[in-house]
């Protein structure tokens, strides 16, 4: 068993723009405020905004609630997720707030908790009556729905930092990845109880999905620019797909990595859209679930980087992208491939929506890669020990040579001296 909490070493990766789709609701995130809307009603043209700037501040001092100092942070969102069922929906930002809304009928704040640590990502249970956080810290909590202003529990624990945080669709097993190379899954009801662990992966994993119509099947996405398929409650890996080989062609870096910093599934035809950090390009794959491999589809080559994406149950794929003038884009299966859609109404309302609140989502235009700062570090030893020996040798030249020229001295002065006796 891991402990109950480490260091977390390694800084998190920092906010950036996000969406979310259940249903006839879609969610976007930019900065500190969030974007609502029932984007397939086309009656419907009220748009939910909630800026975080303006939700409740601490009540604990400088304290947080395991008592330690706090660090004032941003409003910026940090995570977010619907419920399954599209009722509720949990984010928590870069201060430490954890927001409870209900959806339906309606968007209501429900409550405003606060968290230990800064948060990396979350998720809210099958049963709809918790939603577990995953921190940098390490460690997991969770908090009651039921009990909208309980404080949190703690639940498990890695060694290192926390970057995504999943369920098995029966809320039976709660899967975690870590920088550390680590994919950990643990039984919901005993958490101390370690199921398997998921190793392969030779850099931080950065994303991992249980696909819902396959439940015992398990994807993850790394640093090491792969994409893994695993029977997760045995550890096995069952196939493993190497991006390089995919986006290779495209580019002209031999050292470029594709950090995964999205997955978005469609169970109707089990399709796997993937984006990779700052490249301005999404890879669709389809699910072989018989022959356990994925399947390589078509590329989506984008004018503009790529912040998130997103289907919607019919297979209807959307890019959220750093592009004033066209921040969302749309793309429609046909004969097995995607193409792009300009004339649906959802995608004209809900563009004009991010248009008009671009302000907040301007700021994360150009910037550098989300997961940068994951990577582990590599030294060249064997430099740094030769410069320091050639160092050594040229001191211990010049101190032979120092005491060589005062032996000399030394025996010339002597030699004159006894000549003037």
């Amino acid at each position: 068993m891991e402990g109950g909490g480490g260091g977390g070493g390694g800084r998190s990766p920092g906010p950036r723009p996000a969406l979310a789709l259940r249903g006839a609701l879609m969610a976007a995130s930019g900065g500190g405020r969030l974007l609502a809307a029932r984007y397939r009603e086309p009656g419907d043209d009220s748009l939910f905004v909630y800026d975080c700037s303006n939700a409740e501040k601490t009540t604990l001092g400088n304290k947080g609630q395991d008592g330690k100092p706090t660090d004032k942070g941003s409003d910026d969102i940090l995570a977010f997720a619907f419920s399954p069922s599209g009722d509720y929906f949990a984010l928590t930002d870069d201060s430490k707030r954890l927001i409870l809304f209900h959806a339906k009928p309606s968007w209501e704040c429900v409550s405003v908790r606060f968290v230990n640590r800064r948060c990396t990502s979350l998720i809210i249970t099958a049963a709809e009556d918790k939603i577990l956080v995953a921190d940098k810290s390490g460690d997991v909590y969770s908090y009651s729905i039921t009990e909208p202003q309980a404080d949190g529990k703690l639940e498990l624990g890695h060694l290192s930092l926390l970057l995504d945080v999943a369920l098995s669709p029966d809320d039976r097993y709660i899967l975690t990845a870590d920088r550390d190379e680590k994919i950990r899954v643990s039984l919901a009801k005993a958490p101390y109880n370690i199921v398997s662990y998921c190793l392969g992966h030779k850099e931080f994993v950065s994303k991992i999905l249980v696909i819902p119509n396959y439940p015992d099947l398990l994807l993850s996405a790394s640093g090491d620019s792969t994409l893994r398929l695993w029977e997760y409650k045995s550890g096995e890996e069952l196939y493993c797909c190497h991006l390089s080989n995919i986006c290779g062609p495209e580019t002209t870096k031999t050292d470029q990595k594709y950090p995964v910093s999205r997955i978005t599934y469609c169970c109707q035809g089990g399709y796997v859209a993937v984006l990779c950090d700052c490249i301005p390009t999404v890879y669709v794959f389809q699910l072989d679930a018989v022959a356990h491999q994925l399947v390589y589809r078509q590329q989506i080559s984008l004018k503009h980087k790529g912040w998130d994406i997103a289907f919607e149950e019919t297979g209807d794929l959307w890019i959220l992208q750093e592009d004033n003038e066209a921040p969302l884009q749309l793309y429609r299966p046909c004969d097995g491939q995607w193409k792009v859609v300009t004339d649906d109404k959802g995608l004209q309302k809900m563009s004009k929506y991010l248009q008009d609140n671009w302000t907040v989502f301007e700021g994360f235009v150009g910037a550098e890669s989300h997961y940068s700062s994951l990577y582990k570090a590599s030294f060249d030893n064997m430099a740094a020990y030769l410069q320091r020996k050639e160092e050594r040798l040229q001191q211990q030249k010049k101190k032979r040579q120092d005491l060589q020229r005062g032996s000399n001295g030394q025996t010339k002065k002597m030699k004159t001296e006894e000549s003037a006796l």
